[in-house]
């Protein structure tokens, strides 16, 4: 984090003028001249642009984003971008243009709009029937976002798009009464801006430029890249430059971290401390009155409580009663709607909102039955960056126990899952809303332990092929919801089906003699258990004295239970860290009685015990007393992983694989 200083804006100024002078050529200079197909056309040739980035449809020539930042935080955002098609699939890809907004906090005004064909010759685009301004298709969430939509038309290889558009706003909902007033962000007088320099396409240039009142501090980073920055004072502003160049698209791996956390990127903002940022989210929220309770919610947190044994059970059926009871739909509240919490009231009467919303009537309930309580803003899926902006996508609450520590609580990811705080939020950034301020955590991992699995075969093999038996799965944390997903997934007539099917699906000539689950919605009373028994004939090919077999849960039976099931060895190496949904204790046990004097041809590599940082396995294959066992015991520690941490899957996913392959057994 650089924080500007007249020291320090010296200093860069002076080391950084050749920079400048790069900024002014490269960047400013074209834009200076004015925008003209003419400019545009040549810019393309002499950049190269179509061969450079030949292997791709599309590449942005440039992309330039200017803020001046007013003192109130308001922000006036022009931006200019040139589209290129590098073939036909391009030109298709570029026959309409959306840009997104949401009007109760922003606002876009089309400037201008030009086709550049591959000759140079410009046409005009910008016309009321060539822009389309509409509802934002929405799910879930119903606040009134919008979109507006350029419509280039029939364009051919070598063509390309210039569009410039003033953007004022912020990028979190709000609205106010005064027309200007609904554009200044949350935290008056306070500006932030997170810039991602990366698109799913190659970007030759992109540059930043932001400008604000010098009365303001300006504190910036930049990440993932070797930006080229100019920091200087002119008048009465602060102005920060950043500029990057030839951003190729970030390679794909598989569960690989968010883009977010790997690319390029800018972030500016002139908060200096988390605890403002804290201190706000606690005061906002309270001013507006979010978490009064009223005679209803009182009524409803007695009935909950009635026969609550505990702090933590008392605690445990208001988590679930709320994520429960209220459903995940996002209605506005009009002032204040994207970062204050609905008040209590409004929650409890239509039973519906969004994680904010859910967090807030938690936060509600539990200080009406007189627990001291606060919410929380997180940011699920990606990491929040050491800098007080505003990086966050979801809120949770918090609980003060009697022992003087805080317990996480998320009524929104916890529907039918044992858990009081979702496991898949493992090393997750959060910032609790405290009066009196409070720095950025992490929560932290979750033992394998507190997810475990266990799968048991028993069956009886005869000389013929067929096997007939019991399996059997239970679960507890996030394995627990995983295996109940079959039937808090589908409707209730599905759930002996969906049982039945994990066999019928891998062997079509399955009997399936009888089924029984535990109640899939009384989840918070005990782990998941399943239970089927079956014959299946033909399982194990024969011919009279030699059998092949392959265990039921190595030839996929129960496989989505295992969150690491479907990985594989495929990628020998990774670049970037990446991510599984959860730590996970994976413990299968098949025993399979069979014919007497059988003894095992081969055991090669099955036998293994392999204990890592990251992860373990250990598999061991025996036939003792006519009885064919196999195991299988898998341990992943956490739910994020270092991309070294590779090696260690690599190993454990190999062994799994041999010990997976077809038993020979000869009797």
């Amino acid at each position: 984090m650089i924080k500007l200083s007249k020291q320090k804006k010296y200093l860069l100024r002076s080391s950084k003028q050749v920079i400048t002078n790069l900024f002014l050529t490269l960047v400013i200079g074209l834009f200076s001249v004015g925008v003209s197909g003419q400019n545009l056309s040549r810019f393309i040739k002499t950049e190269n642009l179509t061969q450079k980035y030949a292997k791709y449809n599309t590449v942005i020539g440039f992309d330039s984003i200017s803020a001046k930042v007013q003192e109130s935080g308001l922000s006036l955002v022009s931006r200019k971008t040139l589209y290129v098609a590098n073939n036909d699939n391009g030109a298709t890809e570029l026959a309409t243009i959306i840009l997104d907004y949401e009007p109760m906090s922003a606002d876009i005004t089309i400037n201008k709009t030009v086709i550049i064909r591959a000759n140079g010759k410009e046409e005009a685009l910008f016309s009321k029937d060539k822009v389309y301004d509409y509802a934002a298709p929405a799910r879930m969430i119903y606040w009134g976002a919008r979109q507006k939509m350029i419509e280039p038309g029939k364009l051919f290889s070598g063509d390309a798009v210039y569009i410039e558009y003033e953007r004022k706003g912020y990028t979190y909902a709000l609205l106010q009464s005064d027309d200007e007033e609904r554009f200044i962000p949350p935290m008056r007088g306070h500006y932030y801006d997170i810039i991602e320099f990366f698109d799913r396409v190659p970007i030759h240039k992109k540059y930043f430029r932001v400008e604000m009142p010098n009365t303001k501090e300006l504190i910036y980073k930049t990440y993932n890249g070797k930006f080229k920055e100019n920091i200087y004072e002119k008048g009465d502003s602060k102005i920060a430059e950043f500029e990057l160049t030839n951003i190729i698209p970030i390679k794909r791996e598989y569960a690989r971290v968010a883009d977010v956390d790997i690319a390029p990127k800018v972030i500016v903002t002139t908060t200096k401390a988390w605890e403002e940022k804290s201190k706000w989210f606690y005061g906002v929220n309270e001013d507006y009155g979010s978490f009064k309770s009223n005679p209803d919610i009182d009524k409803k947190v007695a009935e909950i409580l009635k026969d609550a044994n505990d702090e933590l059970d008392s605690i445990g059926r208001l988590n679930r009663w709320v994520a429960d009871e209220i459903r995940y739909s996002g209605i506005s509240m009009g002032t204040g709607e994207g970062f204050t919490l609905h008040s209590g009231a409004m929650n409890y009467t239509d039973r519906c909102g969004v994680c904010k919303d859910k967090a807030g009537m938690l936060v509600t309930m539990l200080r009406a039955a007189g627990f001291e309580s606060y919410a929380a803003m997180t940011m699920a899926g990606s990491r929040i960056e050491n800098i007080p902006a505003d990086q966050f996508n979801h809120s949770v609450t918090v609980v003060k126990l009697r022992n003087g520590k805080f317990q996480l609580l998320d009524p929104t990811w916890i529907p039918f899952i044992r858990e009081m705080w979702s496991s898949r939020e493992q090393q997750q950034n959060y910032l609790l809303g405290l009066p009196e301020g409070d720095i950025m955590r992490e929560t932290p991992i979750s033992e394998p332990e507190n997810h475990w699995l266990k799968i048991d075969n028993n069956a009886t093999l005869n000389s013929e092929g067929t096997l007939e038996g019991t399996i059997t799965v239970s679960a507890e944390g996030q394995s627990d919801a995983t295996v109940r997903s079959i039937f808090t997934r589908s409707y209730t007539e599905q759930w002996e089906w969906n049982v039945r099917n994990q066999i019928i699906s891998y062997y079509p000539t399955a009997q399936i003699d009888s089924v029984y689950y535990s109640e899939p919605y009384k989840y918070y009373e005990a782990p998941v258990s399943i239970l089927i028994r079956y014959k299946i004939p033909n399982f194990a090919p024969t011919n009279g004295s030699t059998m092949i077999v392959n265990t039921m849960t190595s030839n996929g039976v129960f496989g989505y239970t295992q969150i690491y099931g479907r990985w594989n060895t495929n990628l020998k190496e990774r670049e970037f860290d990446f991510a599984g949904s959860c730590s996970q204790l994976v413990e299968i046990t098949e025993n399979i009685t069979v014919p007497e004097n059988a003894q095992l041809m081969s055991n090669k590599n099955r036998i293994v015990s392999e204990k890592g940082e990251f992860v373990s396995i250990d598999t061991n294959i025996s036939l003792k007393n006519n009885v064919l066992q196999t195991k299988i015991t898998e341990r992943f520690e956490q739910r994020k992983y270092p991309s070294e941490a590779w090696k260690e899957f690599v190993t454990l996913l190999k062994a799994r694989e041999d010990f997976q392959k077809p038993i020979v057994v000869k009797f």
